[in-house]
């Protein structure tokens, strides 16, 4: 199940989304144990913050979906950072594994002083932090556009990153495509900067979602009206049709990682069958805990021995 994102090396191509569990070093060092083959955590911004007033989630009686508008709780970027942080997260790992910093900052400002502070980081001698996931695509910032569908913006902040010249790997975290020419119009913009992105990960939560409940008459979520981020298996569908069409629209050298509504080994194949280099678990995690990791990864490994397949980049693009 070994596979490589953005020239790093992942001993199993299933790990977590940023997002549920993966606030604090306690939550992280649970994946680190895992069968997952990386550790990513919370999106974070330059100071901690406790995000959107409760109740901000939501599960479906079935599972079937999820809905948050959490406004990206976190411990601030320093925290995730830290040696402290790193040791705690990977003390209890046994195998070779990268970590991988997710940020979402409130403005340009915030994401390049964000970056800077990785960058120094790793010069002075942090190794362990292995990559970046920036995050345009959040949907919960109440105000604010996702930066990844405004397409001036999105090319504006990539050309300044561009010019930074930083030597970590940088992938992108993007929001779904319900129109295929957006996605076109963001692949080719990606694809002139596929020197600085070295992958993108599709798809976040399906934004601008209602949950109400009937007794109540009331929405299930609190902050922002009740509108909130969509997310499970209700999203696999439209986040296994971003991947694919990303996946022919990039250049090749660029990776895709699947997201949205993994629940099974058999989901997780259907990703990398779109051509997704990895995939990542957030509500199944969020739901199942840290074990669900060590479940989708032997189902995978059963499904991949079943049809023949002696690896799973033998399979990646299949469709």
């Amino acid at each position: 199940l070994e596979t490589t994102v953005g020239g790093i090396p992942l001993p199993s191509c299933v790990y977590n989304a940023s997002g549920p569990r993966t606030g604090a070093s306690t939550a992280l060092a649970k994946i680190a144990a895992s069968k997952a083959g990386a550790v990513l955590t919370k999106s974070a911004t330059i100071e901690k913050q406790t995000g959107n007033p409760q109740p901000r989630v939501w599960h479906s009686d079935d599972d079937i979906a999820s809905m948050n508008s959490e406004g990206l709780p976190n411990s601030g970027i320093d925290y995730y950072l830290s040696k402290t942080t790193i040791d705690e997260t990977m003390e209890g790992c046994t195998t070779t594994k990268p970590y991988l910093v997710s940020i979402s900052g409130k403005t340009l400002a915030d994401n390049l002083e964000m970056l800077d502070r990785i960058a120094k980081q790793i010069n002075d001698g942090e190794k362990r932090i292995a990559g970046v996931e920036l995050n345009l695509a959040c949907p919960n910032v109440i105000g604010k556009p996702i930066i990844a569908y405004d397409f001036d913006q999105m090319r504006d902040i990539l050309d300044t990153i561009a010019k930074k010249k930083y030597t970590f790997v940088l992938g992108l975290k993007l929001p779904p495509y319900l129109d295929s020419k957006h996605l076109q119009e963001a692949a080719s913009i990606i694809n002139e900067y596929s020197d600085m992105v070295r992958y993108v990960v599709c798809i976040n939560t399906i934004g601008n979602a209602l949950s109400i409940d009937p007794i109540s008459e009331m929405p299930y979520i609190s902050a922002n009206n009740g509108l909130a981020g969509l997310s499970g298996p209700a999203a696999k569908f439209t986040a296994l049709a971003n991947v694919r069409q990303m996946r022919q629209q990039l250049k090749s050298e660029i990776d895709v990682i699947g997201v949205g509504g993994i629940q099974s080994g058999e989901d997780a194949f259907l990703f990398l069958l779109c051509g997704a280099s990895a995939v990542q678990v957030g509500t199944c995690h969020w739901i199942e805990g840290p074990k669900c990791f060590d479940r989708i990864v032997d189902e995978l490994q059963q499904i991949l021995q079943k049809k023949g397949y002696s690896s799973a980049s033998d399979c990646i693009g299949k469709l």
